[in-house]
């Protein structure tokens, strides 16, 4: 019934229509592929980025003395401990061959996640674009919805002699007047995805000509399979000034529950980001925030990471091995790779069925991932099970199929 303005009444539900920001955002599949999962110990658990590694010792210990800590139960300061901001800043500056201060350059964030938004919010505006690759992090390409922004997708491209590759045509002409940022995670999830140093120049090149944003989401940065060497977009000429780079302790240092992350980026901008994160989600955690710098600061804190992606690519290698029959995507690095069931003669979503209920494999379908190629991507998450676990896959997967 309408009133006679001709306007919804409340009983149609207009005013508690969804929001439009909301529209085609799909639901989130990882929580409820874990739900079927349950808690049975039989069933391989490769649904959710998570992992069996414990994080660095000198972490856990100064999380426990944060408890005690007054200061550590505070909102203050806004823009995060000094100490860590001090950290992250050097950590970054390091990586990238730049320096950044800590006080104007540096924002601790409650995990690389409120980062992803923060930046977003602090550098496109409705109708704005943003380029992400296909497929990539639901959480990013979501995130640019809610920003108001408007994605466009630059397809990863699989080749079985070079592996995954960045189609730098269709990226291209992405590229219009109303075109932002490229919105970048390397290595990319879920493919594994990484770009090499002349990808990362050409990369470079469409910022600086296109006057573009670079965000680039750093959380498995170092995270790096078969000798491939370690770069930095910032470092490259004239990227300083347009990179904002989002990090975070959850994955490379196995901290997962801390919800720490950090920005670090040029004076011109992370004012705004600073403004963003204080009235969004205002302070990050108080009680994290020493086991991080911990984390950061550790004497063998170069060695501790190292020695976690040996791990984690040796159990690549097994995922590699026991399903060489199938049409499994290689990654170059980070936690998952991706099954491409097109040739399997189903969606992603109709196989990770199957290999739940006939199988016990739990793996998440990657339709809100990507475009429409998503839908016959199945991703598998290598990082919290151990090798001898992950072995099983081959037997699993034929009694799927």
């Amino acid at each position: 019934m309408s009133g006679s303005d001709g306007r919804a009444s409340a009983a149609e539900g207009g005013a508690r229509r969804p929001p439009g920001r909301l529209a085609g955002i799909p639901g989130f599949d990882i929580d409820g592929v874990a739900r079927a999962a349950a808690d049975d110990p039989g069933i391989l658990r490769l649904e959710n980025l998570d992992t069996d590694l414990r994080p660095p010792a000198a972490a856990v210990a100064a999380t426990r003395a944060a408890l005690e800590s007054p200061a550590a139960n505070s909102y203050l300061p806004f823009t995060g401990r000094a100490g860590l901001r001090a950290a992250a800043a050097r950590h970054v500056g390091r990586l990238a061959g730049r320096d950044y201060d800590p006080d104007r350059e540096c924002v601790i964030t409650a995990g690389g996640t409120e980062g992803l938004f923060n930046a977003l919010l602090a550098t496109v505006d409705p109708g704005d674009e943003v380029i992400v690759t296909d497929p990539t992090y639901a959480g990013m390409l979501q995130r640019v919805r809610l920003a108001g922004a408007l994605p466009r997708l630059a397809p990863w491209v699989f080749d079985p002699a070079g592996g995954w590759r960045l189609d730098f045509d269709t990226l291209t002409g992405c590229i219009g007047d109303r075109t932002r940022a490229l919105f970048i995670m390397n290595p990319s999830m879920p493919s594994g995805g990484v770009l090499d140093a002349g990808e990362w120049a050409a990369v470079a090149d469409l910022c600086e000509r296109h006057d573009l944003w670079l965000i680039y989401n750093a959380a498995m940065e170092r995270i790096l399979y078969d000798g491939r060497p370690y770069l930095h977009p910032a470092g490259l000429p004239g990227m300083r000034e347009r990179t904002l780079t989002i990090g975070s302790v959850s994955k490379e240092y196995r901290m997962i529950g801390w919800r720490t992350g950090w920005i670090v980026g040029p004076v011109a901008v992370m004012a705004a980001v600073a403004k963003v994160g204080i009235y969004n989600v205002v302070t990050g955690v108080g009680i994290a925030q020493p086991g991080a710098l911990a984390a950061l600061t550790a004497a063998d804190e170069a060695e501790d990471v190292a020695t976690s992606v040996r791990r984690w690519e040796r159990r690549r290698d097994a995922v590699l091995d026991v399903l060489s029959d199938y049409p499994v995507r290689p990654a170059s690095g980070g936690w998952s790779l991706l099954v491409d069931t097109h040739p399997l003669g189903l969606t992603a979503r109709e196989l990770s069925k199957q290999l739940l209920a006939r199988a016990a494999v739990a793996a998440t379908p990657m339709d809100a991932w990507g475009g429409p190629d998503a839908e016959y991507q199945l991703r598998l998450v290598f990082s919290n099970e151990p090798t001898a676990r992950l072995r099983s896959l081959g037997e699993r997967f034929h009694d799927a199929l």
